[in-house]
């Protein structure tokens, strides 16, 4: 989802992008980790490959682990290659790896800044927590990781298309009314590694942690309720109810705010409100999908 809006950006912009899918590169692979890298040669690396079936790693952890943890390692290694071989540059390709508010407990009630306490409660949330680990631990001056959650677009699973799917469908649709997030928009993303990758080749983005996430918040409730309205539907037709009505084999954060405070210090403004930035997507978001 995040990765087919960002590709045509970055064409857009003027980049030459490689954008290998599953079909061409085992990321588990270590050495089809590197014949990759070491074949483009890129000056930017963007890992946006990554098991999210968040129930699912709870029985599967090693496998979760060999997508979200292992991968990134060999992607790093592979830049740190390229580098020492000449071939790369300097200190070798930045590197900017997606991550997740899952490596939080979600259990505080003020927004995570980006140096909080990590303390995840999931499979999924300990595995993605080892790919940053792998990234920022051997990439200190070129490596970046990217925090986002409660993502939507106009590719791919999500809830905003399960939503407007619902809406069709059913008179009144149950969703989780104590769960707190922000809803971010896969293009507003994209954005941001297009920018922050800008400026960390410039020089001007200090490496580390950066949270991509809207600003304000909302339950999942208040989410669909927003997109029912925008879709010309009644919010009230979407009711409240509890996450103990929903068990999931992984327990889900009942608080996902992020804190955007390093953005000033790169001069890149973070995504603005979620409600914002979700009626400015509703229109790509209810095209007919081919």
């Amino acid at each position: 989802m995040l990765g087919a809006d960002l590709v045509p950006l970055l064409r857009a912009a003027g980049d030459d992008v490689v954008a290998p899918g599953r079909a061409d590169l085992d990321v588990t692979s270590a050495a089809a980790v590197k014949d990759a890298v070491v074949t483009a040669r890129p000056d930017i690396v963007v890992n946006c490959a990554a098991w999210t079936a968040v129930d699912d790693a709870e029985t599967h952890e090693d496998e979760a682990l060999a997508v979200n943890g292992d991968a990134p390692h060999h992607l790093v290694a592979a830049c740190r290659a390229l580098a020492a071989s000449g071939q790369g540059g300097g200190a070798g390709p930045v590197v900017l790896q997606l991550s997740t508010d899952y490596v939080f407990a979600g259990t505080d009630a003020a927004p995570y800044p980006e140096d909080a306490p990590t303390a995840p409660g999931t499979a999924y949330g300990r595995t993605k927590l080892a790919g940053e680990r792998a990234v920022l631990s051997a990439l200190p001056s070129t490596g970046y990781v990217l925090r986002t959650a409660w993502l939507y677009g106009a590719h791919g699973p999500n809830f905003v298309a399960t939503m407007l799917r619902l809406e069709r469908e059913k008179d009144t649709v149950g969703v989780v009314d104590d769960q707190t997030g922000q809803p971010t928009w896969t293009l507003d993303v994209a954005d941001r590694i297009l920018r922050l990758g800008r400026a960390a080749l410039a020089g001007d983005a200090p490496p580390g942690i950066y949270h991509a996430t809207s600003a304000g918040s909302t339950t999942w409730c208040g989410f669909a309720r927003a997109v029912f309205e925008l879709a010309g539907a009644d919010p009230q037709r979407v009711l409240p109810i509890s996450t103990e009505a929903m068990p999931r084999p992984a327990p889900r954060p009942a608080w996902s705010v992020l804190g955007h405070g390093r953005w000033s210090g790169a001069g890149i403004p973070p995504i603005d409100d979620w409600h914002e930035r979700l009626v400015a997507a509703m229109p790509s978001l209810t095209k007919p999908r081919s």
